[in-house]
């Protein structure tokens, strides 16, 4: 356990070591979700001395108060407003419950609208995450994510209608909407994932 623990922080530092390249000093970068690699590797490219503006969609709300102890300014956004600050963004940065076969992501709900506005207006779509979460998977669409993430939550059910069909906790984001991904192995296009999963299993 210990040692793999080590391992895991290890591979979260090699991911911010290479993010810290492409952060930008004034620039603005949009996060989705609360990934512990998305906020070590922001937390990193401050103390590089890199001064950037962070805006959390409401699922990364929780990493405002880790952001600003470093003197990082994070701001609050709702995500119904992702369309109309898209324009002002430098990048997108995601984490990942993991990376399919196919370069594709799963994560938190809402990063496939989100990756879709952001190619629209020509952004950059970043993913941190550990090679440890590269699966051998190629899901076609949602309908072919594992049945864990359609679990719903508690109380989904209202007015006496019951939302189980319709609830899911990620969505599957494919490789076209993602830039480049940001792992312990090194930065990756979408479509050498494939040949990091033949080196990893064999």
């Amino acid at each position: 356990g210990t040692k793999f623990l080590e391992k895991l922080g290890s591979m979260r530092g090699k991911v911010a070591e290479y993010f810290e390249l492409h952060v930008m000093d004034g620039g603005k970068i949009l996060v989705h979700g609360e990934s512990r690699v998305v906020l070590e590797a922001l937390l990193h490219a401050a103390k590089s001395g890199k001064q950037f503006q962070v805006f959390l969609t409401r699922s990364g709300w929780k990493l405002k108060k880790q952001l600003e102890a470093a003197s990082i300014s994070a701001t609050k956004i709702d995500d119904m407003a992702i369309g109309f600050v898209m324009n002002k963004m430098d990048c997108v940065v995601l984490g990942a419950e993991g990376v399919c076969e196919s370069g594709g992501i799963i994560n938190q709900l809402g990063t496939l609208p989100l990756a879709i506005v952001a190619k629209q207006f020509n952004k950059p779509v970043y993913t941190l995450v550990e090679s440890f979460k590269f699966v051998r998977f190629y899901p076609l669409g949602q309908d072919d994510l594992p049945q864990e993430y359609g679990q719903p939550p508690l109380g989904s059910k209202t007015n006496g209608e019951n939302f189980e069909d319709l609830y899911s906790r990620a969505d599957y984001t494919p490789p076209q909407h993602i830039t480049l991904l940001f792992t312990d192995l090194g930065i990756l296009t979408p479509s050498a994932v494939s040949d990091e999963l033949i080196k990893l299993y064999l």
